[in-house]
């Protein structure tokens, strides 16, 4: 979108058959899902303004809550949930109206927030969210129900393997924002192709470029006046590999550019967390009390879901349907997914009080087995520069401040095309 905006002939080249990559529809016996239940932030500043840029309107498209994190009524958890309140106050409301935390736990929590603050949200010397909290004298209910959650499901990756200075980056423009909105929890209505892929696809074609989608390149190859050919067609001045990082490291490989070595080291080196969603169908009148709660994972007690979503709540044709959100994933799809939508279910009966739950009509678990990379401490990140002229990376992987999300992706995104625009030449194609 950026690239024909600023006046460049691009053609997209799309392996699947579906735009959205790791964040896209899914049909599955008839009925439209997505590869993964996602929340996005009010902090995803660039992803909402390309959303608006594309032609849809978020408001109709997405269900914005304020801040919360919220258990079964009787599940021993917590209820917290942020008033729609100027920052910073509406954070000291919502913790001085929890219920589910001792008075201990809130202390720790205005200590720990408090000390970022006064640090200006930066970490120079990286460890784990685990030693973090350890350092600021993090109570052990609080981890359990407050950070070792939000640690999950914002780094796909537990908390004693993560690093805590992205953790606090996330943090920092979320709860320790100014801007009260930017904490706010998003929650697509739609699929999540049609919420942006497709209507940017849309958006592409109309500024006179073109989506070729089932359109798998395999081999790059530097052409000697400088333009670079796919495969052995179509060539061009200007490329964007917007791929995973270990499709990237294989297409720079058949580059055969010594110059590029180091970084195929670096994408090489990425470690991957599996994230799985179970979806499971009842009657249409199942209804929760909340659009989402949050769940206490225990494996130990077959309880691996940490998040379920009402779905009839966002898209009144899917009543009936909850989706289980498991990040880091790998021991749960390990199960199987038979056992594992089984367990999920035992799980929504016993904390939700509702022995119905325990026999759905239908399930469907889907795992990306490579959703995002291991987001660990000091963790080298390429940039989006290749060192080859013309060619550069697009990915949630480059470097940046934030871990592998949907925003991270989008400002990879936005920033390669800066550096494209940066060598643009008249008639470019990209």
């Amino acid at each position: 979108m950026e690239l024909a905006r600023a006046g460049h002939a691009v053609t997209v080249h799309e392996a699947a058959r579906t735009l959205g990559g790791r964040a896209r529809k899914v049909e599955l016996d008839g009925t439209m899902l997505d590869n993964g239940q996602h929340i996005l932030l009010g902090a995803y500043r660039e992803t909402l303004r390309l959303i608006k840029l594309s032609g849809q309107d978020p408001q109709a498209l997405i269900l914005d809550l304020p801040l919360q994190m919220r258990y079964p009524e009787g599940s021993g958890g917590m209820d917290f949930v942020a008033p729609r309140w100027p920052a910073p106050l509406h954070l000291a409301w919502a913790l001085l109206r929890t219920k589910g935390l001792a008075r201990a736990d809130k202390v720790a929590l205005l200590r720990f927030s408090s000390a970022m603050r006064w640090m200006g949200w930066q970490l120079y010397n990286d460890c784990t969210v685990s030693e973090l909290l350890q350092r600021f004298d993090q109570t052990e209910r609080l981890t359990a129900l407050m950070w070792r959650p939000l640690c999950l499901a914002a780094l796909n990756t537990p908390p004693e393997r993560a690093s805590a200075r992205v953790f606090v980056n996330v943090l920092r423009d979320s709860l320790g924002a100014r801007r009260r909105s930017a904490s706010d929890m998003l929650i697509p209505k739609t699929d999540l192709s049609a919420l942006f892929p497709e209507a940017a696809a849309r958006y592409v074609e109309r500024h006179g470029g073109q989506v070729r989608l089932g359109a798998k390149v395999q081999v790059l190859h530097a052409l000697a006046d400088g333009r670079w050919q796919l495969d052995d067609t179509d060539a061009y001045d200007r490329v964007v590999l917007a791929t995973s990082s270990s499709q990237a490291a294989s297409l720079l490989a058949s580059a055969g550019e010594p110059a590029v070595d180091a970084v195929i080291a670096q994408l090489q080196a990425f470690t991957h967390e599996a994230i799985s969603t179970c979806y499971l169908r009842y009657d249409g009148t199942v209804r929760l009390g909340l659009p989402f709660y949050a769940l206490a994972d225990a494996p130990a007690q077959a309880h691996w879901g940490q998040f379920v979503f009402d779905r009839g709540q966002l898209d009144a044709r899917q009543a009936g349907l909850l989706a289980v959100v498991i990040s880091a994933s790998g021991a749960a799809a390990a199960q199987g997914h038979e056992a594992l939508a089984l367990a999920v279910a035992a799980q929504l009966a016993q904390v939700l009080h509702m022995p119905q739950l325990a026999q759905p009509a239908w399930t469907q678990v889907i795992t990306e087995k490579r959703a995002t990379f291991a987001c660990t401490p000091d963790l080298p990140r390429p940039g989006n520069a290749t060192g080859l002229p013309g060619l550069v990376l697009a990915g949630d992987y480059t470097a940046g401040d934030y871990p592998a999300t949907i925003e991270a992706a989008v400002r990879s995104g936005v920033q390669a095309a800066s550096l494209v625009c940066q060598i643009k030449t008249a008639g470019t194609k990209a």
